[in-house]
């Protein structure tokens, strides 16, 4: 069977759903329809299908099927909670790009261990990614990369897609995420690289990345404009008794 992957299956699926390819009936096809046509195995569906359920899209209703789900057309970028990917990968209608302002290899000190939960004396690449968005600078990335793991990073990689690096060229699974969302004050850093305005706040999530051997290898601060993004997280409702 070709080795067809569930992110694949995913961005197909995703782009049919953005450019309105299901609109009629609002259902996915079936499984053994999609099955058929990405001529790969159930699982593999079923785990492209959890990822657009996880992202807000479509939601599994036993007995009926796969349901997209109606989405509004605010300007915000939607970004989801548990996404995994990065983004890069999200397969936006507009891209993002990314202009690489610090690169550095650093050791990891008492106070950047209680910062990034990283071990102490672990050697890091230390960056700093101005995220665009249609030219607008709207995420400040504020990176700590284990380079025992991402392993020859340089600034062309970076301002492509890391994870993509990790995955495709080092053959490294990205396992999980933890993500931590928390409203700060403004820095220095944030107002010099983002197009603030008025506001003295950003919206910061901070990322703990592990590899499949359960290895902490990154830890990221993403600083986003306040303006321009919402958080979203699909959930079902609870059934009751």
């Amino acid at each position: 069977m070709p080795n067809v992957k569930f992110k694949d299956i995913y961005h197909a699926l995703k782009d049919n759903i953005d450019n309105g390819k299901y609109d009629d009936s609002m259902m996915l096809p079936t499984e053994m329809e999609l099955i058929e046509k990405f001529d790969c195995s159930r699982n593999t569906v079923r785990r492209a299908i959890n990822e657009l359920s996880k992202d807000g899209y479509v939601k599994s209703v036993k007995g009926k099927g796969v349901i997209i789900l109606d989405r509004d057309s605010r300007e915000s970028i939607e970004l989801p909670i548990g996404n995994l990917l990065g983004l890069q990968e999200l397969h936006l209608k507009k891209k993002f790009t990314t202009s690489v302002v610090n690169f550095s290899k650093i050791t990891i000190d008492e106070s950047l261990t209680k910062k990034t939960a990283l071990r102490q004396d672990t050697e890091v690449y230390h960056l700093h990614r101005i995220r665009f968005f249609d030219n607008e600078p709207i995420i400040l990335d504020i990176n700590y990369f284990s380079a025992d793991v991402v392993k020859d990073l340089n600034i062309e990689i970076a301002q492509k897609s890391i994870y993509e690096y990790i995955e495709k060229e080092l053959n490294t699974k990205i396992l999980a995420s933890k993500k931590v969302i928390v409203v700060e004050h403004a820095t220095e850093l944030d107002k010099r690289f983002l197009d603030l305005g008025t506001y003295d706040c950003v919206a910061v999530v901070k990322t703990y990345a592990y590899t499949d051997s359960g290895k902490l290898f990154e830890y990221t601060e993403s600083r986003h404009r306040p303006d321009k993004f919402v958080f979203v997280e699909s959930s079902s409702v609870r059934k009751i008794d």
